[in-house]
């Protein structure tokens, strides 16, 4: 097993040869004993995972590398145990979802072993409490698609500083200048919008579409149902309640409507189904805050979670929504909130308008720590502050 696995790292090793970084190697304690990076399907797991591998000071000798959907695997904690007991000191899984029962044999190996894993997973991967409380022993990164930023840096081969919300709200002006100095935002913008949000477009821009579609119906059809209880059959009630959320003002979700276009009667059924998406990184959702995590209520808001998305599902998607998805695309989960005057709510501090550049702040007036957010415009004014800045977040 040992010599097939090796096999398989090193065939690994010599064809993943990327070079660029994202935003989380940064980010990331590697002094931990159990990390878990867990993100959309195509944001570049595998790739962070090798590039660890490749950098990691230790032997290759002492370093192990596989993804648990390879091949049938015997126990995972009889591998650990036995790269460990043969002077093994890093252990690296990939898609660590699919094999069952996982918690259970990384709290084995966590307790018993000294070996340090790494793992990564879908983002619909759940820590179950009852299968080992690894939420206790592991520490979770989320992988984000690139940002606007992260895209530049690979399209044009430069280096940008990313920024907070704080820094970008309170000196949004002098930083969009620095920015602008260096590149016109708006040569890129319109391409980051439709093809920039998952690494593997600079793999063959040309078949992007074919790809991210592809990798959608992976998502449905493979990591969702190994993940959550959802008959095989139902599996198309997912698709067309992608399609019709695309279709859907983000602010306008029509319950009634959407069950029966997906053929349910049932409002917990697709509420529930609504969370495997999100958890999927499909759909973006925000609740008020006053229902808290309960998944079994309707969302105040429901988007799909990238623009790329729109412009694969649909053929004229409104711009405002592009403006609000792109917006809350660049956000990691709990960082937003549904607003009573404007758009969102960030940090539960700032409370933010999205819109055009003729935008005004008629809808969030004499609110304190409000500002519009406002596309087409290089370069803000007081209160006003370039949508495209948030693109700078990480």
């Amino acid at each position: 097993m040992f010599e097939t696995l090796k096999n398989y790292q090193a065939s690994y090793l010599r064809l993943y040869n990327f070079k660029y970084k994202r935003y989380l190697h940064n980010r990331v304690d590697f002094s931990q004993k159990l990390i878990g990076i867990i993100g959309a399907r195509g944001s570049g797991k595998t790739t962070f995972l090798l590039q660890y591998l490749k950098e990691n000071p230790l032997p290759l000798s002492k370093k192990l590398y596989f993804s648990a959907d390879t091949l049938s695997l015997e126990s995972l904690f009889d591998i650990a145990f036995n790269f460990s007991r043969g002077g093994g000191r890093l252990l690296i899984i990939d898609e660590i979802h699919k094999y069952k029962n996982f918690e259970i044999e990384l709290k084995k190996i966590y307790d018993m072993l000294d070996l340090q894993v790494i793992f990564s997973g879908s983002s619909a991967l759940r820590l179950d409490h009852s299968k080992g409380d690894l939420s206790r022993r592991a520490i979770i990164y989320t992988m984000q698609g690139l940002s606007f930023r992260e895209f530049l840096e690979l399209k044009i081969d430069k280096k940008f500083d990313s920024y907070t919300v704080d820094e970008i709200l309170t000196n949004h002006e002098d930083i969009a200048y620095e920015i602008t100095t260096k590149i016109k935002p708006f040569e890129f913008w319109s391409e980051y919008l439709k093809y920039g949000y998952y690494p593997f477009y600079f793999e063959n821009p040309s078949t992007y579409p074919i790809r991210l579609k592809e990798t959608i119906n992976t998502v449905v059809e493979v990591d969702i149902p190994s993940i959550f209880p959802i008959e095989y059959d139902k599996i198309i009630n997912l698709k067309k309640l992608i399609e019709l959320v695309c279709l859907s003002n983000p602010f306008k979700i029509n319950i009634k409507e959407l069950s029966t276009k997906i053929g349910t009667k049932d409002y917990a059924t697709l509420y529930r189904y609504m969370e495997y998406l999100k958890r999927g990184k499909i759909f973006n959702l925000l609740r008020a805050k006053s229902k808290g995590d309960n998944i079994l209520t309707k969302p105040e808001k429901l988007y799909l979670a990238n623009t790329n998305l729109h412009f694969v599902y649909c053929s004229n998607s409104k711009i405002g929504t592009i403006r609000e998805v792109f917006f809350m695309s660049m956000f990691e989960d709990g960082r937003l909130e549904v607003a009573q005057k404007g758009d969102f709510v960030v940090d539960s501090k700032y409370i933010i308008e999205v819109g055009g550049k003729n935008k005004g702040y008629k809808q969030i007036q004499d609110l304190p720590n409000s500002f519009v957010v406002a596309d087409n415009i290089e370069i803000g004014s007081g209160a006003k502050v370039p949508l495209w800045l948030f693109g700078f977040l990480y």
